[in-house]
């Protein structure tokens, strides 16, 4: 009697377990999913705050140049103060300076030693 009781209960109790192990794996899927979700969610938002930064950090730097520019005597004046700028910050030994045509004089020694 006791044979045949184990052999009714056995198969459903199979059943019963593979569907609990089923339903466990179906949250776990579910739990990621969402997960996974949530991680896209967060770095769209840092995306979009990183932009908008970027933007008002852009705006700042046009404004401050646009302000230098305009103290500087417009475009061309505003160019020779950051060349002179570069001139400052370099360590070389020979420098090329333009002329009004905006061109380097490059044999200006070899005219002078004449």
């Amino acid at each position: 009697m006791l044979l045949v009781a184990a052999l009714v209960v056995y198969p459903q109790y199979r059943v019963y377990s593979q569907r609990l192990a089923g339903e466990a794996a179906l949250a776990e899927a579910q739990s990621s999913r969402q997960v996974a979700i949530l991680e896209a969610r967060a770095k769209k938002e840092s995306a979009i705050s990183l932009a908008e930064a970027e933007v008002i950090r852009a705006e700042g730097a046009a404004k401050a140049n646009r302000i230098l520019q305009d103290s500087l005597g417009g475009p061309e004046g505003y160019l020779r103060y950051l060349q002179i700028q570069a001139l400052e910050d370099t360590k070389a030994s020979l420098i090329y300076v333009p002329t009004e045509a905006g061109l380097p004089v490059t044999e200006s020694r070899r005219l002078a030693a004449q």
